[in-house]
């Protein structure tokens, strides 16, 4: 018994088959592929008894949970009472959350059952999941690769069929990137359109929690849930959730100029990106080619301000209030020095030495200042480029799943991954990344939507279209 959609499992369970059933064919599935690496723990029997009391249900109270066959899996640095949140890192290993972030309850009071926690980079830090305490996630669609991230188990499950839908989160790209990588659906919202309450902060002022899915129609009937405003977050939008009209007219698409001659592109993502383009001017849809000379200052001013929000948000992993203290320790500031040494992995160390390097007194106006300078610049930059048009599309990582290692002696090739997904971060815009099938082979070029702030709902119906 396989299902790729929650479309499927709700016409299984309307036929007559049972919820249970449905869990146990994906808790089978989860331990037949565990050489992957994707979930550090599943909730068994949690699930099954969830599972058992739905189809215990009436037919009008089952009406009444929209989201009811949706077997999820969560990111291991999202919230869920009771439940480990690591967050890939020795720093919370066997830390229990005592609350339940709000994104994931409301998906829960629609009907959603958690089937278990997926791998990711140590604090959501990294673009290949290669960086989590736990050991890599490998790519189901060639296990010799990366599945990206940080997300890259939330990518993998829904790739690998273990679930029906993930809920990942994307600080710079880490939702798009692996959804391009496992060949998925994968979405950033608006900034604020989503509660981060009870996401563990990275960079509060980028980090979104989206969906990853088979298909667009899954990831919107998701989104319509987690969206809205949430008291327990002052970031989060007071915003309704307005169904789209159908669009039937062509659409105007934009193509920047700087990202089709960006140097290093993998040759076969250029010629299926190029291709996809070619494709939707058959259709009818108008592709206009505009200039944006910011392009190579994204990722440096990216990973000024991230760094410098990361360095801020984990000064609370310190050895005394929770998470690791070092065995070692034997006075207060060993405790401090050797918790953090020992509890951080490499590239969290290097992103946090990097942030309070930036925010230092003596840097702070030449870096962090000034990144944030770009960052409006960015932001307003991207705003007249949307104007008048349906979308901006985009590469959503300049390369294919690289195999493990490649880029490890190089902190700078592995960043630039996100050289075509931080765009939506910096300015807070709704950004979708489409899977594109390579022929004769396994895996999957992609292509990134990106629309105006707050038009989540159109972006939605505008990639129902060009999928």
């Amino acid at each position: 018994m396989r299902f790729s959609s929650l479309g499927e499992v709700q016409a299984h369970l309307k036929a007559g088959g049972q919820m249970v059933d449905v869990v146990d064919a994906f808790l089978e599935r989860i331990q037949a592929t565990s050489h992957l690496n994707i979930f550090l723990e599943t909730f068994d029997a949690e699930v099954r008894t969830q599972a058992e009391a739905q189809d215990k249900l009436r037919d009008e109270q089952k009406a009444k949970l929209p989201l009811l066959g949706l077997v999820l899996a969560i990111k291991d640095n999202i919230a869920y009472k009771g439940h480990i949140m690591s967050a890939g890192s020795r720093m919370l290993e066997n830390f229990r959350s005592v609350y339940t972030a709000t994104a994931l309850q409301r998906l829960m009071d629609a009907g959603a059952l958690v089937i278990g926690r997926v791998n990711c980079d140590e604090f959501a830090m990294g673009s290949s999941n290669e960086k989590s305490y736990y050991g890599p996630v490998k790519n189901p669609l060639d296990p010799e690769r990366v599945p990206g991230g940080s997300s890259g188990g939330s990518a993998a499950a829904v790739a690998a069929g273990l679930c029906v839908a993930a809920l990942g989160t994307d600080t710079g790209g880490s939702i798009r990137q692996p959804a391009a990588f496992c060949g998925v659906v994968g979405m950033k919202p608006t900034y604020g359109r989503v509660s981060r309450y009870g996401l563990l902060a990275y960079g509060s002022s980028f980090d979104q929690i989206g969906p990853l899915s088979r298909n667009v129609e899954d990831a919107a009937r998701i989104l319509q849930v987690m969206a809205g405003n949430d008291p327990q977050d002052s970031s989060s939008l007071d915003v309704n959730w307005i169904e789209p009209k159908s669009l039937s007219r062509p659409l105007k698409l934009v193509v920047l100029k700087e990202a089709m001659e960006f140097q290093g592109m993998n040759p076969k993502v250029k010629a299926a990106f190029e291709s996809r383009l070619a494709h939707w001017k058959s259709q009818g849809h108008t592709v206009e080619v505009r200039s944006f000379p910011l392009l190579n200052s994204l990722v440096p001013t990216y990973y000024v301000l991230s760094t410098a929000e990361a360095s801020s948000n984990l000064g609370r992993y310190d050895g005394i209030h929770y998470g690791f203290r070092s065995p070692d320790a034997h006075d207060l500031e060993s405790t401090y020095r050797l918790s953090r040494s020992q509890g951080f992995g490499a590239e969290v160390k290097r992103r946090i030495m990097t942030g309070t390097f930036v925010l230092s007194s003596t840097y702070f106006d030449a870096y962090y200042l000034q990144a944030q300078r770009v960052r409006r610049k960015i932001r307003e930059a991207t705003d007249s480029l949307l104007q008048g048009a349906d979308a901006l599309v985009l590469p959503t990582s300049p390369n294919l799943p690289f195999v493990f290692g490649e880029n490890d002696a190089d902190p700078v090739a592995m960043y630039m991954e996100d050289a075509f997904t931080v765009q939506a971060n910096l300015a807070g815009n709704p950004a979708i990344s489409l899977p594109i099938a390579i022929e004769g082979s396994p895996l999957f070029a992609s292509v990134q939507l990106m629309s105006d702030r707050g038009s989540d709902e159109e972006l939605l119906e505008i990639a129902r279209r060009l999928a």
